[in-house]
């Protein structure tokens, strides 16, 4: 392989799903959160383990004696972007109709810049925090380089 490949961008020639493993005290908790309320599907499982689908990416909740709570969103989170407004806005129904704990209010960021979008943060009962958002502009999900501006931190 030549040096011009190893410094290039990642690409696929292939479908993609992401893998996230996290941290949980319970199992049956864990799906009852993810699958029964969120509506992930569940895949195989055990007494420490339960894989779920997350819009077609694999989560993976792995049992743990204790989970420290963090102090905000920064720097751990996780959570989908969406490429529809009205998926993002169905997701955003579910969790208010099955009361799931917002840790953030849905609300807009970088109003009227290229990079707006809405989002909001979700806590499951394990004190993960889950960020879903919609980009009012796609190509600034990976894109946008003249700005700066990346979520909420100020310091």
């Amino acid at each position: 392989m030549n040096a011009q490949a190893l410094d290039s961008p990642i690409s696929t020639t292939g479908s993609v799903v992401f893998h996230l493993a996290f941290p949980v005290t319970s199992i049956p908790e864990a799906k009852a959160y993810y699958a029964d309320q969120l509506g992930c599907a569940v895949g195989r499982e055990n007494e420490a383990s339960v894989i779920l689908n997350l819009y077609g990416h694999q989560l993976v909740a792995h049992l743990t004696d204790a989970i420290a709570p963090q102090k905000g969103i920064y720097p751990r989170h996780f959570g989908i972007v969406f490429g529809s407004e009205a998926d993002w806005e169905a997701l955003l129904a579910r969790a208010q109709s099955h009361h799931l704990k917002f840790y953030t209010q849905p609300k807009r960021r970088f109003e009227g810049l290229p990079l707006e979008h809405r989002t909001f943060f979700l806590e499951d009962p394990f004190q993960n925090l889950l960020e879903f958002k919609f980009y009012r502009e796609p190509s600034v999900i990976f894109g946008g380089h003249e700005f700066k501006e990346i979520g909420d931190r100020t310091t």
